[in-house]
């Protein structure tokens, strides 16, 4: 009677005791799915998290445009093509390209929330080279000055004053110190979507079949024991060999004591949990690659809305962040991203761009050619206007004139 003490014993514990409430913990581990409790009780962390789809491609889609997008410095309107205006859209460092480094600090926004990169300068108090640092092995505090409060960023070798950094961050606190990254600030979300897509995985490992409790005439625990494990392994050779009909010995009955993932609405969980990480970084659900709701019209529209409200957002912040800790308040050298390549890939509204700008005396041909990196035209510095669209008063002189 040992065995069938222990098997009355789990199933007064984890069923009948009012001070052990039926949750994942107790219940479905139990009946077999201890990969279902720790789904529903995994700890989020950046890796886990990027393995949900949905944040993998959020991530990857906005770091990797932003990486794209050349960045350029000028001097008021005249683009600087020496020194830093030649390396920061190469190679920041010898051994660092340009977009690996912006690559790698958007990501680190958009998971952990915060970038730090550590600015180099010569003697002279030119910046020489930029180094992107682990912002996970950097404590930020607050340092009293007697003028006013500022950051430092310590590591395991030394200080960084806030001067000497450029921090990117998705959200700062009230102290404006911590921040608040989008993995951790919304791991509710990621949690139900790691959860929904490893209740799916192991759906389909049982054959789609939920926990069940298998109910007969047993003389015995031992006896309930070996049934449970008959049926289970029986169970599992079905669902492998595809054959969907088992046969029960008379006087038993198995019970299904979950959900099916249709019942779950398993489908219409994960597409909610698409959108709700949409939302998180901002994002019209056809970037990653939700088209259910889809149209011509509307794609188009939502991919504007990509480039004013998602992309807007983090240019300026690098633009006024690298402006600050570069070349300080009062100069007048900026960097610029050039938001124009984004219709890199569309030649039929590029050229009509170019040919509006042309057209109306905006752009001369060879500024266009540089753009398009085409040889310059020998009278293509010059610019032009429609012959047709002519200044009123000029009409009048000429019509007195021939008068």
């Amino acid at each position: 009677m040992g065995l069938f003490d222990n098997f009355k014993k789990a199933e007064v514990r984890s069923l009948e005791n009012p001070n052990a409430p039926v949750s994942a913990e107790n219940f479905l581990h139990i009946m077999g799915w201890g990969d279902f409790q720790s789904s529903a009780g995994v700890t989020v962390n950046i890796d886990n998290a990027l393995g949900v789809p949905a944040v993998w491609a959020a991530v990857n889609f906005i770091s990797g445009t932003l990486a794209s997008l050349p960045l350029e410095v000028y001097r008021g309107n005249e683009r600087v093509t020496d020194g830093i205006g030649a390396w920061l859209n190469r190679a920041i460092n010898p051994t660092t390209s340009s977009f690996q480094w912006r690559k790698y600090s958007y990501e680190q926004v958009l998971t952990g929330g915060r970038s730090v990169t550590l600015i180099l300068r010569n003697g002279r108090g030119d910046v020489t080279d930029l180094v992107p640092l682990d912002p996970a092995d950097l404590h930020v505090q607050e340092q009293v000055t007697a003028e006013f409060p500022t950051k430092t960023y310590r590591s395991r070798s030394r200080v960084y004053q806030a001067s000497e950094v450029i921090d990117l961050h998705f959200m700062l606190k009230h102290n404006q110190i911590d921040i608040r990254g989008p993995v951790m600030t919304n791991k509710d979300i990621i949690v139900l979507a790691i959860a929904a897509a490893r209740y799916g995985s192991k759906a389909f490992q049982s054959g789609g079949i939920p926990p069940a409790v298998l109910q007969g005439p047993f003389q015995s625990g031992a006896a309930a024991q070996r049934a449970s494990e008959d049926v289970a392994s029986t169970t599992a050779r079905l669902a492998r060999e595809g054959r969907p009909v088992m046969a029960l010995p008379a006087g038993h009955e198995l019970k299904s004591v979950g959900f099916s993932p249709e019942q779950m609405q398993l489908l219409e969980l994960q597409q909610f949990c698409i959108e709700q990480i949409a939302r998180i970084y901002a994002l019209p659900p056809v970037f990653l690659q939700d088209l259910s709701k889809g149209t011509y019209s509307n794609t188009e529209q939502q991919d504007l809305h990509f480039v004013k409200p998602t992309l807007r957002r983090w240019i300026e912040q690098s633009e006024q962040e690298m402006n600050l800790k570069l070349f300080g308040r009062e100069s007048d050298f900026e960097v610029r991203f050039n938001v124009d390549s984004l219709l890199r890939g569309d030649l039929k509204t590029r050229m009509e761009a170019h040919a509006t700008a042309i057209q109306n005396g905006i752009k001369t041909p060879n500024e266009v050619c540089e753009k398009e990196g085409m040889e310059p035209l020998p009278a293509g510095d010059d610019l032009m206007i429609q012959g047709a669209t002519v200044a009123t008063e000029s009409l009048d002189a000429g019509e007195k004139e021939f008068s």
